[in-house]
């Protein structure tokens, strides 16, 4: 009988890190930190350990529990600690926990020095705190906790009910699917522009950042200097110190945005016949190596556990073994580990040829970056680690039948074939997740001149309206005027199609209807808090998409990229729904032309305040997403929260705005205090030379004294 391979934990992740290591830890110089407005941290280390220490710190304060229950997950531990309904995901983070501890000597000795001192910092807030955290916690965390907590596990799900639905078998679905146009859409995305000299009326580059997901996704904003190796100002994601980083030094920046690079395949191989346990792969049977994983609980005052047991292929995990075939997961992004090694090399670079050279790593699976820098360069590049395939791609709606190893894809694609748009005419990149073609629509890319499994070409209505907004000739921008775009309040959506809807209404003889179209006439397309009209559309749009799978007279064509999707498939249902949008609303809020601001809500630290903005599928830049309260107004959950803009001169100057703050404690000050100015549509202006950062100084502090 074949004997299990085990998955386990290093004796360190169990019983701590020799006394000697902590002593050197708590004994190492530590950064100073000043605060500025806000509770922004600005810190100041003689080294990229103490670099990592004082962002370990500060995170810790600002989101204690969160920051710390981070690295027990990575670990593979929260069963440990809190008991069996908190153990699923260990069974996943265990088989990455032994990965990143595999890994952990490959990677540069700077990076392991910052991931070491971000543990090092949690520890000592661990012992500072003493009661504050679960008593199992204990303060003996080590670099590859760090790491482990950055890397992902592979997805299984998806590639096991794609095999099922090659079988004939009913997939279960994940979550229902939500129906097409539905309000509360996808929000997961971004906002990048990166503008030349040449469209400035500055003669500087400006580059503009702006992630929208949920106010929970925790971006964190910091300013961290180490003398002689970088000056970088941005976001870091809570929980580490290289999750996902944008922002720029004293010579460039970059903003990241998701993009849909097909990492993965699922191949279909038949099992060896005659032998258990074996693939037929080249003419030759290939044994199957069965994987151990125990994951132990809190059960009571002791400890139980559970052993589960998947599969391994020389390709990748088997998801299902059925009619003769094994079905193999083969993912460009597993067991990757460089992320914050990559990051931290674009932190520390001064060109742009240094930047790329950092970025050709691949070391992220997916996403676009959008780049600008103070020698008046600008660059898109639809960044991921995409296979070469030697066979037509499977996507995700189709399986792979494979019999030898020249059928599965063994490289990706070079960095130099993935699509990219530097310096443009016209003088502008913009992305908003949809595909790379028409990142500048001057010099749109040709889908035949990239690989097949490139995505498919798109221009959504949040792009065409960001590509309208940055791409008008002829209008020098400054770095405000640039936010001021950003906040446009325009609705791209009611442009396209509210004149048909108006049209199919016109000869209604319901008294009702004819009072909301005169509404819908006067109201200017707009979700500015103060506007009277959009409610109602909003609501209208809600019922008649749901009702239609092709709510549009002309989808989106590549023909017409930035007049389509545009008019009514269904002008009679389109007043239905508006009759049924009247009678909502009028239940809801008492009267069809309620203002904007009045529903649409933010809603933190005690602020109730109107705000403007509404979901990037109704074609609108500043994305907002919102969730109902029990009093009928709409709190903002997500979208935009999180916007930075900087230009490029002799020293950066820039802009931001985190909406909900600092912090996520409710008891601190910098807990939703941005929010009523990310409301008003306001910024903080960006304290960066020590000069401007010791003027705002609010605290300083060396963590422990």
């Amino acid at each position: 009988m074949r004997r299990l391979k085990f998955v386990a934990l290093a004796l360190a992740a169990w019983c701590g890190v020799d006394a000697a290591t902590i002593a050197a830890q708590t004994s190492a110089p530590k950064p100073e930190i000043i605060r500025t407005g806000y509770g922004v941290p600005h810190i100041y280390a003689d080294n990229l350990w103490a670099a990592g220490y004082g962002l370990g710190w500060v995170q810790a304060e600002d989101y204690g529990a969160r920051v710390i229950h981070g690295l027990v997950s990575g670990r593979g531990q929260m069963g440990r600690v809190f008991g069996r309904d908190s153990m699923e995901g260990d069974f996943s983070r265990r088989t990455v926990y032994a990965e990143a501890q595999r890994r952990w000597a490959s990677l540069e000795v700077d990076t392991r020095d910052v991931y070491d001192g971000f543990a090092a910092a949690i520890n000592d807030f661990i012992r500072a705190n003493q009661g504050r955290f679960h008593p199992d916690i204990a303060p003996n965390f080590v670099g590859w906790d760090v790491l482990a907590r950055e890397m992902s596990p592979v997805n299984l799900a998806p590639a096991r009910r794609l095999a099922q639905r090659a079988l004939g078998r009913p997939a279960v679905s994940a979550a229902p699917d939500a129906p097409p146009g539905d309000w509360e859409g996808p929000t997961d995305g971004s906002n990048a522009w990166a503008v030349a000299p040449s469209r400035t009326a500055s003669g500087r580059a400006i580059l503009m950042r702006n992630p929208h997901l949920a106010w929970t996704a925790g971006y964190y904003e910091a300013h961290v200097v180490v003398p002689g190796r970088f000056d970088f100002y941005g976001d870091f994601r809570i929980g580490s110190p290289f999750g996902v980083v944008g922002g720029f030094n004293r010579n460039l920046g970059w903003s990241t945005t998701n993009n849909n690079v097909d990492t993965d395949e699922v191949y279909a191989v038949p099992l060896a016949p005659d032998l258990v346990d074996h693939i037929l792969i080249d003419g030759r049977p290939m044994p199957l190596e069965p994987v151990a994983v125990t994951v132990e609980y809190r059960n009571g005052p002791s400890y139980s556990s559970e052993t589960r047991q998947t599969w391994l292929s020389p390709f990748g995990p088997v998801v299902e073994r059925a009619d003769g075939q094994a079905f193999i997961l083969k993912s460009s992004g597993a067991g990757e580990h460089r992320g914050g090694e990559q990051f931290l090399r674009m932190m520390h670079a001064r060109t742009v040829a240094e930047w790329e050279a950092a970025l050709a790593m691949r070391a992220r699976a997916n996403s676009n970056f959008t780049y600008a820098d103070r020698a008046g360069n600008i660059l898109y590049v639809w960044n991921g680690s995409l296979p070469a395939l030697p066979h037509p791609s499977g996507g995700d709606s189709t399986v792979v039948r494979v019999q030898s190893t020249k059928e599965i894809w063994s490289r990706i694609v070079p960095y130099d074939s993935l699509p990219r748009v530097k310096n443009p005419p016209g003088g502008y990149v913009h992305q908003e997740n949809s595909s790379p073609h028409f990142t500048n629509l001057l010099a749109p890319l040709d889908p035949a001149h990239y690989p097949p499994n490139i995505e498919a070409p798109s221009l959504s209505l949040r792009s065409q309206l960001g590509a309208d907004l940055i791409g008008k000739p002829g209008r020098k921008l400054t770095l405000e005027g640039v936010l001021d775009l950003k906040n446009s309040y325009r609705m791209l959506l009611a442009e396209r199609i509210k004149p048909d809807l108006l049209r199919a209404a016109a000869s209604a003889s319901n008294g009702k209807v004819r009072e909301a179209t005169t509404l819908l006439e006067q109201w200017d397309n707009t979700t500015g808090p103060e506007t009277r009209g959009g409610v109602l559309f909003e609501m209208w749009w809600r019922l008649y998409s749901r009702a239609n799978r092709q709510p549009f007279a002309t989808p989106w064509a590549i023909t017409e990229p930035t007049t389509t999707p545009r008019g009514l498939a269904n002008p009679t249902g389109a007043v239905e729904a508006l009759v049924l949008a009247i009678d909502s609303v009028t239940a809801r809020w008492g009267r069809i032309d309620v203002p904007w601001g009045e529903v649409h809500r933010v809603r933190i630290a005690g602020h109730d305040v109107p705000v403007g903005g509404c979901l990037g599928a109704m074609g609108c830049f500043r994305t907002l997403a919102f969730q109902d309260d029990p009093d009928g107004k709409r709190r903002v959950s997500g979208g935009d929260g999180w916007i930075i803009a900087v230009e490029f001169g002799n020293t950066p100057r820039a802009y931001s705005v985190l909406a909900y703050g600092q912090s996520n404690d409710p008891s601190s000050p910098y807990y939703g205090d941005q929010a009523p100015m990310f409301a008003r549509g306001e910024f903080k202006p960006i304290a960066y030379t020590r000069a401007d950062v010791e003027k705002q100084a609010v605290r300083r502090y060396r963590p422990g004294q």
